[in-house]
C-alpha cells in the first residue's frame, strides 16, 4: 500500500511517496525520511503495514509521536487514516493513502529535501546557505555562480551562450559542466581543447566525476570550488542530541489545516418501521365431544363421571359405617 508523506511547514508541503511494508523517520542519516530538527530522535517512528491497514508507531523517542492531540505509547501503534495528522517533536506530517506512483530514488530525494529544509531555515537567519561554484584563483576570481536545486547544471566555457562565462583564452566555449546531485555535485568535461583537471589530473570526457563540498577543479588558469553550507549544517543537526520540549513547546504547536477532503462514510440509509399489524382474531376452537376435558376446562354442572364418582363414594362410607357396627356389638 503506497503513503504519501507530506512534510507541512511554513515555507512549503514537500512529499515524498513509499510503497515498502516499513518507512523508518527521524533526523538519522539512515532514516527513509529524514528530518533535520533537533526535537526530532535520530530514528523518531516508523510506518508500517498491518494487514490491509497502516499503523504508525512512535520509536522511543524523547518528545513523543502524536496522531492529531493524542501522543501515542512507546512502541503501540496506532491506525493512520487517509488525512491523518502525524506530529514529531515541533514537526507535522500528513499521511495521504491514496493511489500514488513511489516516488523514484526516494533515498536521494529525502536527502535533497532534508538539505533544502537546513538551507531555507538558514536563509530565514540571514545566512547564505546556497550550493555553489566559486572561482578562488584566476582571472575570475571572486565570482561565483548559484546551485540553487537538485539537478540544477551549469555550463562553463567561454561563449556567452553558457551559464557561467569565464574570461580565459584557452578555455573552449562549452568547457565543462556541473549537475548538482543531492549534497553532492558531478563535474563533466565537454570535450574541451586543454581539458579539465581533479587534484592536478585531467578527467575523462565521458564520464562524470563527483564533487563534494570542499572539492576544487581547475579549468585553463581558474581555479574552482564547489561549496554546500548545507551540508555542514545538516550535519551539525543531526550530531545534537535529541532537544527536550516542555509541556508548553508541545501545546505551542497546533496540527495545521488538513489538505485531504475527508470524505465521511456514508450512513446506512434509514428503514422505515413496518406499520403495526392489526390483531389477529382469537379462534375458539371447540373440543370434540368424545374429548375428555383437563380440569381447567370442564363445564359448570354434573357429568356423567361425576355421578360414577359419588355413587363409589356413597358405597364405601356405608360399608365402612355397617362395618364399624358389626365391630362395637362384637
Amino acid at each position: 500500500m503506497a503513503v504519501t508523506l507530506v512534510l507541512r511547514s511554513d515555507s512549503s508541503d514537500s512529499s515524498i511517496t513509499f510503497d515498502q511494508p516499513r518507512v523508518v523517520i527521524g533526523r538519522g542519516e539512515a532514516c527513509d525520511f529524514r528530518i533535520p530538527d533537533p526535537s526530532v530522535s535520530h530514528r523518531h517512528a516508523s510506518i508500517r503495514q498491518r494487514g490491509t491497514e497502516l499503523v504508525v508507531v512512535d520509536e522511543g523517542s524523547t518528545n513523543g509521536t502524536f496522531v492529531g492531540t493524542t501522543r501515542l505509547h512507546p512502541h503501540s501503534p496506532a491506525t493512520l487514516r487517509h488525512g491523518s495528522m502525524v506530529r514529531l517533536g515541533r514537526v507535522w506530517l500528513e499521511i495521504k493513502l491514496e493511489s500514488a506512483m513511489p516516488t523514484a530514488q526516494s533515498v536521494q530525494v529525502t536527502k535533497d529535501l532534508a538539505l533544502a529544509m537546513v538551507a531555507e531555515a538558514m536563509r530565514r537567519e540571514g545566512e547564505c546557505m546556497t550550493a555553489r561554484l566559486v572561482v578562488i584563483a584566476g582571472p575570475d576570481t571572486g565570482r561565483e555562480v548559484p546551485l540553487d536545486e537538485a539537478g540544477q547544471s551549469v555550463v562553463i566555457g567561454r561563449g556567452r551562450d553558457v551559464h557561467f562565462p569565464i574570461d580565459v583564452d584557452d578555455a573552449s566555449r562549452r568547457h565543462a559542466r556541473v549537475l548538482r546531485r543531492g549534497d553532492l555535485a558531478l563535474l563533466r568535461d565537454l570535450g574541451s581543447r586543454n581539458g579539465t583537471l581533479v587534484e592536478g589530473t585531467a578527467i575523462a570526457a565521458d564520464r562524470d566525476t563527483v564533487l563534494r563540498p570542499g572539492d576544487q577543479f581547475v579549468i585553463c588558469s581558474d581555479v574552482f570550488v564547489y561549496e554546500n553550507p548545507a551540508v555542514e549544517a545538516l550535519r551539525q543537526i543531526e550530531a545534537l542530541d535529541d532537544e527536550l520540549l516542555d509541556s508548553d513547546e508541545w501545546n505551542a504547536v497546533p496540527p495545521p489545516p488538513s489538505t485531504v477532503d475527508i470524505v465521511a462514510e456514508p450512513m446506512p440509509p434509514s428503514v422505515d418501521p413496518p406499520p403495526p399489524s392489526e390483531p389477529k382474531p382469537v379462534i375458539r376452537q371447540a373440543f370434540p365431544r368424545n374429548e375428555r376435558r383437563t380440569s381447567t376446562q370442564k363445564k359448570s354442572g354434573w357429568g356423567r363421571t361425576d355421578l360414577i364418582v359419588v355413587f363409589l363414594a356413597l358405597v364405601v362410607m356405608v360399608l365402612s359405617t355397617v362395618g364399624m357396627l358389626w365391630l362395637f356389638r362384637t
